[in-house]
């Protein structure tokens, strides 16, 4: 990819987050966090200003913006409100994979991009009660019926749940016991069978409204069917890698936008803190600055490898250890995301544990991130079995 493309790309989703409308995103965010309700207006923003279409071709009718770019734009976002960031992600994240694979001569994914552009709105249906192996295995029936798939399952944090049309799912077909299979689709909400469930009263990230939704016998058309592979490791190939970039790294934006604005907060704060003690202002602590400078020094180190594996993703830099990298990214990112935050309220002195305090909010909603897919438990197995050479879907798991 040339500069030129790289300029013109950049040129053409300049306008899609204006520095009024973040004004305004930030203004409503505690509003929304405190009445656990949906980002009805910033949606309505987002959608009006092209920013759900942003990763979508040009020649489609979208922004083309590639990874990097959509990275720095959901960091923007965060820094001001980072629910919405990461409630849109579920939906963009899709028209990323779907972009990406067409680029790559998989046109598997191309109604997406076309239903998308047309209007629908994309959710993620990937999580599970009682599944660590997200994609890869599922709690949910897959059977095959007459034109497509009968799908059953109950489906959790599925992020904006007042407003998608179109929802991204997996299933396992066990038919054949010794070949499970799994079934990568799209169910319209519209669909018998599709009901969703309100459970969404959380520690924070409230404003995404990711309720419960239950898949009971609901039909999905073959056509709306982008994939059926092997189950595990064995089926995991270009869809499941570009989910996991595309996905991953949204996750891993959001977070550190809002780490960013919990470190501007408190360099902001610090000289205006005092204690009788000093005769300085709380800047001049010594604790004060090594807090300061590791959080400064876990934000330039997660930015730097954000910034690395997003740009060699948009780059099309073939990488073989692309799952260990996309991972390992997203676990730096989201765990020194919340370090930042974490030392933030330290530095606070108490004021930032009050409700009326944006940091007691930014707190909140960063600790949701290391409940991500990729999480800690899952990172460091599928890290080191790929680096050692060890088959992740080796039975025992661990032996």
């Amino acid at each position: 990819m040339t500069t030129t493309e790289q300029v013109e790309r950049a040129s053409t989703t300049a306008n899609v987050l204006t520095d009024d409308m973040l004004a305004r995103f930030d203004e409503r965010a505690p509003t929304y966090d405190r009445e656990n309700r949906f980002h009805d207006e910033d949606f309505a923003e987002l959608r009006a200003s092209g920013y759900l279409d942003v990763a979508i071709p040009t020649e489609l009718g979208g922004g083309g913006a590639r990874l990097d770019e959509y990275s720095r734009l959901v960091r923007r976002l965060a820094y001001h409100a980072p629910a919405t960031a990461l409630a849109v992600n579920m939906h963009v994240y899709w028209t990323g994979v779907a972009a990406d694979l067409l680029r790559a001569g998989d046109d598997s994914c191309r109604f997406l991009l076309d239903r998308a552009a047309a209007g629908d709105v994309l959710c993620a249906l990937h999580g599970e009660v009682g599944n660590d192996m997200p994609l890869l295995l599922s709690t949910t029936s897959a059977e095959r019926v007459d034109g497509g798939w009968s799908i059953s399952g109950h489906k959790i944090f599925g992020s904006l749940t007042p407003v998608w049309t179109l929802g991204g799912f997996h299933a396992m077909d066990t038919s054949d016991p010794a070949a499970p299979q799994i079934v990568h689709g799209f169910v319209p909400r519209t669909t018998p069978g599709v009901e969703i469930v309100e459970t969404w009263d959380t520690l924070g990230m409230r404003a995404t409204q990711s309720q419960d939704t239950i898949l009971d016998k609901a039909f999905v058309p073959d056509d709306l069917v982008a994939l059926v592979c092997p189950a595990g490791f064995a089926g995991a190939g270009p869809f499941q890698v570009t989910i996991f970039a595309w996905a991953l790294l949204g996750f891993a934006s959001a977070y550190l936008g809002a780490a960013r604005r919990a470190f501007d907060m408190t360099i902001e704060r610090m000289p205006q803190r005092g204690s009788i003690a000093m005769t300085g202002s709380m800047a001049h602590h010594p604790e004060v600055q090594h807090h300061v400078s590791e959080m400064r020094m876990a934000y330039d180190t997660a930015e730097a490898l954000l910034e690395r594996t997003a740009s060699d993703w948009a780059s099309g830099i073939d990488h073989p250890d692309w799952p260990v990298r996309l991972v390992g990214t997203r676990h730096v990112v989201i765990n020194s995301a919340f370090d930042i935050v974490d030392r933030a309220l330290d530095l606070s002195g108490g004021a930032g544990s009050f409700k009326r305090s944006r940091l007691e909010q930014l707190f909140r909603d960063v600790r949701m991130g290391r409940f991500h897919p990729g999480n800690t438990l899952l990172a460091h197995e599928l890290i080191a079995k790929l680096c050692l050479g060890l088959d992740p879907d080796a039975s025992p798991r661990w032996g």
